[in-house]
């Protein structure tokens, strides 16, 4: 472990010895009750929450796209300039990979549909902190698969050309692999939809 790895240990070893004293100073001296996380989560406007949500979503989503599409667009190139035969049938994979950005972008138009404008002067409902919330969480769901999805078909592309340019056979093969790593995506938009299933439109108290 060189320095940069001992300096990463004290700046860890630092944080975490400031936390536990500021934790312990609170609740010696009676003021235990700062430690308030839902009152933190409530503080904070749900509009926030469900954009982060929507930031995330479409977002990690094109990270995870243009990530695939560089590893098999690099692999596709390299393996094309000594077996040109390579070029056109492997572009699927780059398809594929650019379908996991669509995902993205069809989720977050589905959540933004749910932020409305709130023109009630009493604040935000209990209605609306449920739809905020999981529309964050959904959103980092969405984001999170296709951005790992994204990564799994493009290390699959990228050995589906390199394999194409030694035997044409074996592009079938692993173009079955690289379906299934594309299905990733899929399950990420089923569960963003199973979580934000049930969250109404912003409406605010009534």
């Amino acid at each position: 472990m060189g320095y940069v790895g001992y300096a990463r240990s004290a700046l860890y070893a630092t944080v975490w010895s400031l936390a536990i004293w500021a934790g312990l100073y609170l609740l010696l001296t009676g003021r235990g009750e700062r430690f308030n996380f839902g009152g933190y989560l409530l503080r904070i406007s749900p509009y926030m929450w469900a954009l982060y949500g929507i930031a995330f979503c479409i977002g990690l989503s094109v990270v995870g796209a243009a990530w695939g599409i560089f590893i098999s667009g690099s692999s596709i190139l390299g393996g094309a300039v000594r077996t040109p035969r390579i070029a056109t049938k492997n572009l699927i994979s780059i398809i594929f990979c650019e379908v996991v950005a669509i995902y993205g972008v069809i989720m977050a138009i589905v959540f933004s549909s749910k932020i409305a404008a709130v023109n009630s002067a009493g604040g935000f409902s209990r209605s609306d902190y449920y739809t905020g919330f999981s529309l964050f969480w959904g959103g980092l769901a969405v984001g999170v698969s296709n951005l790992i999805c994204g990564v799994a078909v493009g290390i699959t592309g990228s050995n589906a050309a390199v394999a194409d340019a030694h035997d044409q056979q074996l592009f079938v093969k692993i173009l079955v692999i690289e379906i299934f790593g594309s299905v990733i995506g899929l399950f990420g938009l089923i569960v963003g939809l199973l979580l934000t299933g049930k969250a109404e439109d912003f409406a605010g108290v009534i």
